[in-house]
């Protein structure tokens, strides 16, 4: 679409930033935005599910895409007509990602052939991602904000990451081709 990656990737810095400020001046819409893109998935599912279902030759999994895509549509209209208890749900999920991720990591921490600096990183990684995986299940209404803002934090560093880029990258007259073949 854009003749060049440096622009590209300004641009897409640009919009990060937007993204970004608009999740932290607004974390209440940025939640009710994450659920309707919950919703729109699950019913983006919902119909792959029932594409899979008529497109088997049997009538096993027949049975069992089209249950799939029912469960889809039901969670997809359950987020659109409870935008608040849907939102609780996906914090919940992201402190059960959170708990179950820092576990691995520590698990990881202790695997034979890592050097002291790995194994504490691993630790302390570990650690954090425990804490707020228990934080969010603590306080999850304030875990829905917690989540927004830091994805409008994340958006702004994100965006300025890109920007960078793409300044160094016309700044160098690189291209992406010539990034490629330099790390490859």
């Amino acid at each position: 679409m854009f003749k060049s990656t440096s622009t590209s990737l300004i641009l897409l810095g640009v919009l990060a930033i937007i993204v970004g400020i608009i999740a932290l001046a607004w974390p209440g819409v940025t939640i009710y935005a994450l659920v309707i893109l919950f919703a729109v998935y699950a019913f983006i599912d919902a119909g792959l599910q029932a594409m899979r279902a008529f497109s088997s030759r049997s009538a096993g999994p027949v049975f069992g895409h089209l249950l799939l895509g029912l469960v889809d549509l039901a969670a997809g209209v359950i987020a659109l007509v409870w935008p608040g208890p849907t939102a609780l749900v996906l914090v919940l999920i992201v402190g059960i990602w959170a708990i179950i991720g820092g576990g691995v990591e520590l698990f990881a921490a202790f695997q034979s052939g890592e050097a002291a600096g790995t194994r504490a990183l691993f630790i302390l990684g570990g650690l954090v991602s425990i804490a707020f995986g228990v934080v969010l299940f603590a306080r999850p209404n304030v875990g829905a904000v917690t989540l927004a803002l830091l994805f409008g934090l994340f958006s702004l560093i994100y965006g300025v990451s890109q920007i960078v880029m793409g300044v160094e990258l016309r700044r160098t007259g690189h291209t992406a081709d010539k990034i490629l073949q330099q790390a490859a």
